[in-house]
């Protein structure tokens, strides 16, 4: 069984990701912040599921490494009571912001659905200008955008132009040109199979 190197070994690895020390905070801390670091804007878009648990996943990574994170859900309303927010309040250190009231077809006011998407967004806007965060998460970004309620060149050009050291995750299905464009890394998710399609409901512990 191969042994993690120590001692001078280590002192060989630092300009690598590997290996990892415990206590590497890595891009978190400024002054240790590799010339290599670059702030990254992440679009994980498509059809199939796991578009905001990949998200999530990253969110843990950054929380872990002492980033400060952010997560702003751009269609869940106050009244869902997702695991993944839970966890983030029991860990704490995370801002969780929900700025939607839920999916437009269950709307009962769109125009104030809108409205309420645009003010997250403006919300986003001061957070970037502030570099509130080392990590932020826009989760569901896409279909306000889609919708036509914000308007995709001026969230890709507030993304390109952001100060600092800020990674910015966008998730959601139907991704504009724009974002993709302006993304550094791009993934998609295509479904094969949903339990859905057999007549099987949703279930807490997997989609939410």
């Amino acid at each position: 069984m191969t042994q993690p190197p120590t001692g001078d070994a280590l002192a060989k690895h630092q300009d690598v990701d590997v290996p990892h020390r415990p206590g590497d905070r890595g891009s978190a801390e400024p002054k240790r912040r590799k010339p290599r670091d670059r702030p990254l804007t992440i679009v994980v878009t498509g059809t199939g599921k796991g578009k905001s648990t990949s998200a999530f996943g990253m969110l843990m990574r950054s929380w872990a490494r002492g980033h400060r994170c952010g997560v702003f859900q751009f269609v869940k309303s106050g009244k869902w009571k997702v695991g993944e927010e839970k966890a983030a309040r029991a860990l704490g250190g995370i801002d969780w912001e929900k700025m939607g009231d839920g999916w437009s077809w269950l709307s009962r006011d769109l125009d104030e659905s809108a409205d309420m998407a645009r003010e997250g967004w403006a919300e986003v806007c001061r957070a970037l200008a502030d570099e509130r965060y080392e990590f932020l998460l826009l989760d569901e970004i896409t279909y306000p955008i889609k919708w036509g309620w914000l308007d995709a060149e001026e969230v890709a050009r507030t993304l390109r132009e952001r100060p600092g050291f800020q990674h910015v995750v966008i998730t959601g299905r139907d991704a504009a040109p724009e974002l993709v464009e302006a993304a550094d890394l791009v993934s998609e998710v295509v479904k094969v199979k949903h339990p859905m399609d057999a007549g099987i409901r949703a279930q807490q512990g997997i989609e939410w």
